[in-house]
């Protein structure tokens, strides 16, 4: 990790407002429906995210919630987009599969010409992290290890399957966020013992993130090569990121981390050529 850090690079990001936010089931370890939610202090968290985008330079578009849809707003599982290919959601709960015709509607409806509406079960971004020149993808409680190949075919990329084992982090991007395209940082705990050997020979140089920073999601973070987007309550994470040349920005997403999403969750990252 002693390389300089990079420039911040201009990002285009696809986001969906908490209109009507609520967490009515538990589909994973941080959802607990008689905890209750506050929608309007989601809110003010979710504008303030958005609102921290577009001070960095980056573009925020807007998908438009859906009542019933409660989890929409982690735009994140939506699809992947590559290279302006969209490779569509299809979700693994009743719940949530809605989404995935709402997101790829929404990049039709606005020009995207190269969509995919998968065969197999995946969840987007939740699951699948671009770097440079390879797409980490993730299997073990959402995602089927066969979407992978379907992703990898459609993308014209190399995609690298890593097994999840810890159901507190059930997407990768719970557990691993890219630096730059070739450096990442994650938490060994959330993979399995085959994985971890795969991740420590692609990035032998990755930051190597805490239990307890992993435990409020520091690790759904997101970075655009200098800025760094982050869990308020990730600070000894924050603060290595900050001593390697990062420019460090704490977000409070608590009472979104009550369905078990933060920043990254609610950032689809639209990449490669727009209509």
């Amino acid at each position: 990790m002693a390389r300089p850090v990079g420039p911040p690079k201009p990002r285009h990001y696809l986001m969906c407002r908490p209109t009507y936010f609520a967490v009515e089931y538990a589909i994973n370890p941080w959802m607990d429906p008689a905890a209750g939610v506050d929608r309007e202090r989601a809110l003010r968290q979710w504008e303030a995210l958005r609102d921290l985008y577009r001070g960095l330079g980056h573009q925020v578009a807007e998908i438009m919630p859906i009542e019933g849809l409660p989890d929409m707003v982690f735009a994140a599982n939506g699809a992947l987009v590559v290279d302006g290919r969209v490779y569509g959601a299809r979700f693994a709960s009743a719940e949530r599969t809605p989404e995935g015709p709402a997101y790829l509607d929404w990049f039709r409806t606005a020009g995207y010409t190269e969509t995919r509406e998968p065969k197999h079960v995946n969840e987007g971004e939740g699951d699948f992290i671009t770097l440079d020149d390879v797409v980490l993808a993730a299997t073990g409680f959402r995602t089927e290890a066969a979407a992978h190949l379907e992703a990898e075919r459609f993308l014209d990329r190399p995609v690298v399957t890593l097994q999840l084992v810890d159901p507190r982090f059930y997407h990768l991007d719970t557990a691993l966020f890219p630096l730059s395209g070739d450096r990442v940082a994650y938490y060994p705990g959330a993979f399995s013992a085959g994985s971890q050997r795969v991740l420590r020979s692609l990035y032998p140089d990755a930051l190597i993130a805490t239990e307890e920073d992993a435990a409020v999601l520091g690790l759904n973070a997101v970075c655009d090569g200098r800025n760094v987007v982050i869990a308020a309550e990730a600070t000894a994470l924050a603060d290595r990121l900050r001593g390697l040349g990062y420019a460090v920005h704490p977000v409070e997403l608590d009472e979104l981390r009550k369905a078990g999403g933060g920043a990254k969750c609610c950032t689809l990252e639209l990449r490669g050529i727009r209509p």
